[in-house]
């Protein structure tokens, strides 16, 4: 397994790495990486309706939103989260199945990217209404508190634009009042989708608006791995045992246009050599090998592992079949007795 392999080289290496859980980080982080290139690649290859919306230069916020999280928790992912979705549990084949259509994903051919959940395992789908997902992680943090539940987190997390709607706005204040233990993570990537950022918000960072809502607030540096997995790690502990809600900000460049159909030349060359722009998964490989944790070989190794991986589940998903439009069951309540009764 890919989290068991990490860990092992990481009591193999010459060196302790920056953080214990660093190079499994790394090893979600890199299969993320081929992940996206092969679905971009069969996109642009004309084998994938609809859109590609890809994590590159995010993959260190994201793998640390999710490998904290453990079974009972809730993690609603949003557009570039593949690599939190993927520590947190989703299966490769499920990525493959959705982009795909294959009537066997979680979507079953219904939809055909980003959309895809498993709600009964912790993981919401994705609402493009961006800021939607604050709310409806609250409410189920809040429906488990009801329940009795003890010991549970709710991380979701939301784009520097989203921070912007209201929806964020009832979201969060509403977690700050229940005090509910949730843990946002905001990414600053500079742009919603064209729009910089001077056009966004006028406050400093947006981490200031943390003590406004009731919330501990932390920034970090989204190109830093070991700094991701610091700060995020901690901000899912102080939840888990009772503090406020959480609201971390991460500062990256979207290394990547907003989808595979957007070339992002509204990017400036300014922010393109800043060091926010810095590539995450390429400078944790560097610090791997500069500290001599494990070589270009090993790291060689892994990536071919992942390309395995990938095709595997790329592989399997083109060979089955579309839902069938006359046979298949379109209801989405998912449970019959209420369909039944609606009916």
């Amino acid at each position: 397994m890919l989290q068991t392999a990490g860990r092992e080289g990481s009591r193999a290496s010459a060196k302790a790495a920056p953080h214990d859980r660093y190079l499994e980080a790394f090893r979600w982080m890199l299969l993320t990486r081929v992940l996206e290139e092969k679905l971009t690649s069969l996109y642009r290859g004309g084998m994938i309706t609809g859109g590609v919306y890809v994590g590159r230069g995010q993959e260190a916020v994201s793998a640390a939103c999710g490998m904290f999280l453990k079974k009972g928790d809730v993690f609603g992912p949003l557009i570039r989260d593949q690599a939190g979705r993927s520590a947190f549990g989703e299966p490769i084949l499920d990525v493959a199945r959705t982009y795909l259509g294959s009537v066997l994903g979680p979507m079953r051919g219904r939809d055909g990217n980003i959309h895809r959940g498993r709600p009964r395992q912790g993981q919401l789908a994705m609402i493009s209404h961006l800021g939607s997902l604050i709310p409806v992680v609250t409410g189920s943090l809040l429906a488990k508190r009801m329940k009795g539940e003890k010991g549970f987190v709710g991380l979701t997390t939301i784009g520097e634009g989203g921070m912007q709607t209201g929806a964020t706005h009832e979201g969060m204040n509403i977690a700050a009042v229940e005090r509910v233990p949730l843990v946002l993570v905001a990414t600053n990537n500079h742009y919603a989708y064209s729009t910089p950022n001077d056009r966004e918000f006028a406050c400093a960072d947006l981490v200031d608006r943390a003590a406004g809502y009731g919330y501990e607030g932390r920034s970090l540096d989204g190109t830093d791995l070991g700094e991701c997995l610091d700060v995020i790690g901690g901000a899912v502990a102080r939840a888990r045992s009772g503090g406020p809600p959480q609201l971390v900000v991460a500062t990256i460049l979207r290394l990547a246009g907003h989808g595979e159909h957007d070339d992002a030349s509204y990017v400036s060359a300014e922010d393109r050599a800043a060091d926010f722009a810095r590539d995450s998964l390429q400078r944790a490989e560097e610090v791997i090998k500069d500290e001599g944790i494990a070589d270009a070989d090993t790291i060689a190794q892994w990536r071919a592992e992942a390309s395995s991986q990938v095709n595997e589940a790329i592989n399997t998903a083109q060979e089955e079949a579309g839902p069938d439009a006359d046979a298949e069951d379109w209801l989405a309540i998912s449970s019959r007795h209420l369909v039944d009764r609606i009916s």
